[in-house]
């Protein structure tokens, strides 16, 4: 199957999941509350819908624009606009007539089922897969940066042992780009020497500007041929696929990341290299050096699972039983909701030119894997359902948060908000929201005609 078409089916199949759960959070209470639902929908029935049932008082269907879903609740100004029926005395089935700690409850309901699903999610995860990692201080020498501008912008060196950011340790590899992100002060440690390191404020707008060099570090990896092509001036020379180099020109060399140097002082001649085959026979193979400093070789670089098996880095594996993995789960929702509220504070900071990465239906949609996989599915989903439960919740009119907003003004004021001012609030946030979806839409058709 095309790989854009697996994005695609996990995309609609995520986003339709948390939808209907979402909508759900406010159905649930309402019902309870016997509220009257007159509507259940699954993406936005705007003139028409694709499937529509009427069970009891409420229409459940299906509508043809997928930018979200809604429940209609009686006696309530919601993005349908509806307004005839607030002009009729409140009946008791009416969202308006309930008391505002039941209204807020059916309002907080979305957003908290989201964020509940995706701890549930990583719950879950935390039992089956559990968590595999490289720990930071495996990486007893340190980072190799491949992406010496991004590395220099950063102030990081290969050789470089991050220790913390923000003062907080870094734990495992897997977790540095992305408290590099979030980060302002980085914590060093190069040639034995610790120092604290002020991140740029525009790194993240220097990450956007080629978002395929994001992952600008890696371990540090033994110099390993991986191939010696037909067309290379040293295809004959003996080396092998999986021949490791220890040294050239009786210079031991640990690292692939040292080899540029070294290479350079032989470059128009010749140097011996020094490896280790596979079967343990050590060998020492003449080398022609180009006036370029090139020896026609490509290096195999092991992915990061597999450099375990180098003694390079070390790989921990941590399982948990289903005891262990509730509160494993939810530290992890935490932590991703804490680390995605530090990412949106720099959105809103025009000088870091974060908002420059703000995406919308493509971007999430390139945040599923081309092949399936479900592991990777359900991550993927948690991390989208807290996206959308923190957006939900800001105190935007349009948005539940806004809701939230004037049920809480009410409830300390004792004063409800008119349904005039509400009618105005709601129509002011529905064009919040499209502006917003516009310019994140934007930006995905702006990447992907110029970039």
């Amino acid at each position: 199957m095309n790989p854009i078409v697996i994005q695609v089916i996990q995309f609609f199949l995520s986003l339709s999941l948390l939808i209907v759960l979402h909508e759900l959070g406010h159905f649930i209470p309402a019902k309870y509350f016997k509220t009257r639902v007159e509507k259940f929908y699954l993406f936005f029935d705007v003139k028409f819908s694709l499937f529509k049932k009427k069970i009891g008082e409420t229409e459940y269907g299906i509508g043809w624009l997928p930018l979200g879903g809604y429940v209609k609740i009686s006696g309530m100004i919601d993005e349908s606009m509806d307004t005839e029926a607030m002009k009729e005395e409140p009946k008791p089935w009416e969202f308006r007539s309930k008391p505002a700690w039941q209204r807020l409850i059916i309002m907080l309901g979305g957003v908290t089922v989201n964020f509940v699903l995706a701890v549930i999610i990583y719950i879950g995860m935390a039992y089956q897969y559990g968590d595999e990692f490289i720990p930071m201080e495996s990486l007893k020498d340190g980072v190799w940066v491949l992406e010496k501008n991004i590395g220099d912008k950063a102030g990081i060196k290969t050789g470089d042992k991050i220790l913390a950011i923000d003062g907080k340790k870094i734990e495992t590899f897997s977790s540095v780009y992305l408290e590099l992100v979030n980060g302002n002060v980085v914590t060093i440690e190069r040639d034995g020497q610790r120092m604290d390191m002020q991140m740029p404020v525009d790194f993240i707008e220097t990450l956007i500007e080629d978002e395929d060099k994001v992952r600008f570090l890696y371990p540090r990896v033994p110099f390993i041929i991986g191939e010696v092509p037909e067309d290379s001036h040293n295809y004959t020379s003996g080396l092998q696929p999986e021949d490791k180099v220890t040294k050239i020109g009786g210079q031991p060399i640990t690292y692939y990341d040292e080899y540029d140097e070294i290479i350079k002082k032989y470059k128009g001649g010749e140097v011996d290299f020094t490896v280790v085959s596979p079967n343990g026979q050590t060998k020492n193979i003449p080398i022609k050096v180009n006036d370029s400093a090139k020896v026609g070789i490509r290096a195999g670089i092991p992915n990061l699972f597999d450099l375990a098996e180098t003694g390079t880095v070390d790989i921990e594996t941590t399982k948990y039983t289903f005891a262990e993995a509730i509160p494993a789960g939810i530290n992890k929702g935490v932590a991703t909701l804490t680390s995605y509220v530090k990412q949106l504070k720099k959105i809103f900071n025009p000088s870091t030119g974060a908002y420059k990465g703000v995406g919308g239906f493509a971007a999430i949609g390139k945040m599923f894997p081309d092949t399936w996989n479900w592991a990777a599915f359900w991550s993927t989903t948690a991390l989208i359902s807290i996206i959308l439960a923190f957006m939900n919740i800001l105190p935007i009119p349009a948005l539940d948060g806004g809701h939230v907003m004037f049920l809480l003004y009410e409830m300390v004021s004792g004063r409800k908000p008119s349904d005039k001012f509400m009618e105005y609030a709601q129509m002011a946030g529905f064009f919040i929201l499209i502006a917003l979806l516009l310019f994140a839409n934007g930006n995905d058709v702006y990447k992907a005609i110029f970039k």
